[in-house]
């Protein structure tokens, strides 16, 4: 059984990481900005808005089957009279029996509505994964271009010893040059990660809704990451938001089975209606009762043209659909699950080598540095070993950026993915 590793906070390797990219306080973390982009992103706000709007739709089903009235008025010429004829009438009806028209309705409309919620479970999982992206994209961009600052001050410093060693015969102009060439090349490095940095702060602006400060690198694993990939397959399928809007989906297409069923049955209402009438001919005008009337109403489907059983094998037929698309739900959110498992997995390993290797480079270039002073190593090893730790610092903090990616896509795989799970 796999199991998840992760770095302990009071180890030498984690103090040395936290040192080499170390950022000045305050600095903004990854739990304030899901809280900002949950809070102010349009899209989730958009989205909160339509779920409103199907909210709505249980309370439309319910009132066929609540009381109606209404009230209208016609006026006219009438020819035979030789004047103008106006009536006005009152018309009210209680539905008896709906023949289940109105509670296959409402259940359907209900699993509707469920199932829009689901579905506004995952557009809250897709913004704020889009968020933890961002704000990975963007603490390895500050990252990258404090390790190219600092190689260009250490390398700076490198080129002056090197020449004050010229000075003194005990270097060659060979020495310098080689030195001022990988200097070059580093700034050349600063303004491509400047460059990539002004990208990532756009796509962090757009998703949370603010500028981005100074981001905190130090970032605890959530506390609702899965312990292990089967736990992770459990809580897909049981918690995946848009298996769960399948399900719903699935649902409210066999409540649409019954409500078409529902169109080919008998229907009776309570009605009544009163009306009074007006002539004004050429004389004094005069008015009178036109009618009043209270009965029931009863309407039996005979013949729909084959209108109805075709309703209802097309419902059939769209429910044995659903059923399948649930069951690919399923798989897809099981395949989710361990996707996001194998890379957080691959990530935290990734990450331990690679703080290993930092803290061999660090001690490889505090040592290559120490015996050039003894002249015991040359300008070559010097610049290899400087490559080397800017290229481990890089490669710690691309693995940190991977983890946090990883998680986020695994706490979505597992419908855990909300506002509260970065604190």
């Amino acid at each position: 059984m796999t199991r998840r590793r992760t770095l302990p906070a009071t180890s030498p390797v984690a103090a040395l990481v936290a040192l080499l990219l170390a950022s000045p306080a305050p600095a903004e973390t990854l739990r304030e900005a899901v809280a900002a982009a949950y809070a102010g992103n349009p899209q989730l706000a958009a989205a909160r808005a339509r779920q409103d709007a199907l909210a709505e739709t249980p309370e439309q089903a319910r009132a066929l089957g609540r009381p109606t009235l209404s009230t209208g008025a016609t006026t006219g010429y009438d020819r035979l009279g030789e004047g103008t004829a106006g009536a006005a009438t009152i018309d009210a009806a209680l539905p008896i029996w709906t023949g289940g028209r109105v509670r296959s309705a409402r259940r359907a409309a209900e699993r509707d509505v469920a199932a829009g919620l689901e579905g506004l479970r995952d557009t809250v999982a897709t913004v704020l994964q889009a968020v933890v992206l961002a704000y990975a994209e963007l603490l390895y961009a500050q990252q990258a271009v404090d390790v190219a600052r600092v190689g260009i001050d250490r390398l700076d410093r490198q080129v002056s010893e090197t020449r004050a060693r010229f000075d003194l015969g005990q270097a060659t102009r060979t020495d310098v040059a080689q030195l001022e060439a990988q200097r070059a090349s580093v700034v050349a490095n600063l303004a491509d990660a400047e460059g990539a940095l002004a990208t990532a702060e756009a796509a962090y602006r757009a998703v949370v809704g603010r500028e981005a400060g100074r981001l905190s690198p130090t970032i605890p694993p959530p506390a609702a990451l899965p312990t292990d990939r089967d736990a992770a397959r459990r809580a897909a399928e049981a918690a995946n938001p848009l298996l769960l809007q399948q399900r719903q989906v699935e649902a409210a297409s066999a409540a649409r089975i019954d409500q078409a069923r529902a169109d080919g049955a008998p229907a009776l209402d309570l009605a009544g209606g009163y009306g009074r009438g007006m002539r004004i001919g050429p004389g004094d005008g005069r008015s009178y009762p036109v009618a009043g009337s209270v009965g029931l109403a009863l309407r039996v489907p005979l013949l729909t043209g084959g209108l109805v059983p075709s309703r209802i094998r097309q419902a059939q037929a769209t429910n044995r659909a659903e059923r399948f698309q649930a069951e690919a739900a399923r798989r897809e959110a099981v395949r989710a699950a361990d996707t996001a498992w194998a890379s957080l997995a691959a990530a935290q390993a990734r990450l331990h080598a690679n703080v290993e290797g930092l803290a061999a480079a660090d001690l490889a270039l505090r040592g290559v540095r120490a015996e050039y002073g003894f002249g015991l190593r040359s300008t070559i090893d010097i610049l290899v070993a400087d490559q080397s730790f800017r290229a481990a610092q890089l490669a710690v903090a691309a693995a940190r950026a991977d983890m946090l990616v990883a998680q986020a896509a695994l706490l979505r795989a597992t419908g855990r993915l909300t506002a509260s799970a970065y604190g």
